[in-house]
């Protein structure tokens, strides 16, 4: 046992110890100091006590030990845990101290005078704004549409039915818990009164078409600075829009409108692209005519010069030999004129010795 002489020598507990005192770790010191008597300290300790109980013991030390427990207890219930997601809130006397507790464990007076609460800050929590969801009806939701909340009138004085989703969370505990009254019903009514907002100032058409992600960005934005305005605690994490529909007594009508609409938009890109097709055509095959008729004005002109040129040049060797020219101009005709002939013109001066019935034509057939 820790107690027992390790050195061989007597002595129990209380003792010395053996072996030039050397003893274990309740014996006598280096020094020669004797350790304080145990059984005497609680003696002491004991007679102390009864000179505070009624009576001098009994009965009474029952009633302060139990007392002295329930005061334990009550202090030590001033001990609460925060988690990971969640942020503690004290109250003393039932008013905020201001200041939110971060997670792990923490201390507040025990209660009355000090209470905490450690409501959960990262749970996303919707709210439906229009329509109302009740019952798993197997693998869907039975939905039931609210028209005071879902009816909305556009910019363009049209009425749409609009149901949508805001996501929130908690972002400060206290400033949710004790600055505003009701918080859901808050941000469902601010949430309802910005999207009235936001749909008042948008046209029906780009509400049902390519405005829809603008309405989310745009409600999100005004939502959240009206609650921050509150000094709500409350994160806005997003708004969605679950439909965005005409109203449904008129929703027939509304889509053979959109139907004429969506027709008469196909006819005209239609027409738009034959004139875009023809029109790039017939100008085209317009600038080929004119190039072709400035061409033929150019081959025409050059002709024409060419002949005056050639004429001019015929002119003037006319002019020096008009013996030779008129000679050569004469041959120059008969072969133009004579050269699709059958017949062969002999002429007199070298025709001497040709024989009559020669068939001249017929050779010449010949040789071609």
């Amino acid at each position: 046992m820790p107690w027992s002489n390790k050195g061989g020598g007597g002595g129990g507990w209380q003792g010395g110890g053996g072996n030039g005192g050397g003893g274990g770790p309740w014996g006598q010191g280096p020094s020669g100091q004797q350790p304080p008597d145990l059984e005497e300290l609680l003696r002491k300790g004991q007679d102390n006590l009864k000179r505070f109980l009624p009576g001098g013991g009994g009965s009474g030390k029952i009633v302060v030990l139990v007392g002295l427990v329930l005061v334990a207890l009550w202090a030590s219930s001033g001990f609460y845990k925060v988690g990971a997601d969640e942020q503690g809130v004290v109250m003393r006397f039932g008013k905020y101290d201001g200041f939110p507790k971060g997670p792990g464990l923490h201390y507040h007076l025990p209660s009355p005078i000090e209470t905490a609460l450690v409501p959960k800050v990262t749970r996303i929590n919707r709210i439906d704004i229009g329509y109302r969801t009740s019952g798993d009806t197997g693998r869907s939701t039975a939905r039931r549409d609210v028209a005071e909340e879902s009816l909305m009138l556009t910019g363009d004085e049209n009425i749409v039915d609009i149901d949508f989703a805001v996501f929130w969370r908690i972002k400060d505990a206290g400033r949710y818990l004790f600055n505003i009254d009701n918080p859901e019903a808050t941000v469902k009514a601010t949430a309802e009164s910005a999207m009235r907002e936001i749909i008042g100032n948008t046209k029906i058409a780009a509400a049902f078409a390519e405005g829809r992600q603008k309405i989310e960005q745009t409600t999100h934005v005004l939502l959240q600075g009206v609650l921050d305005s509150y000094d709500s605690g409350i994160e806005v994490t997003e708004v969605k829009l679950q439909k965005v529909d005409p109203p449904g007594a008129v929703i027939d009508s509304f889509r053979d409108v959109q139907r004429a609409r969506a027709d008469q938009e196909r006819l005209r890109n239609e027409a738009e692209g034959y004139a875009n097709d023809i029109i790039p055509r017939a100008r085209g095959e317009a600038e080929q005519m004119i190039q072709q008729a400035e061409a033929y004005k150019a081959e025409v002109v050059a002709r024409a010069e060419g002949d005056a040129n050639r004429f001019l040049a015929v002119y003037n060797e006319f002019v020096q030999a008009k013996e030779v020219t008129t000679r050569r101009l004469y041959l120059e005709t008969m072969e133009d004129v004579l050269q699709g002939m059958t017949k062969i013109v002999i002429d007199n001066k070298g025709g001497q010795g040709v024989v009559p019935y020669l068939p001249l034509p017929e050779l010449q057939k010949k040789g071609q």
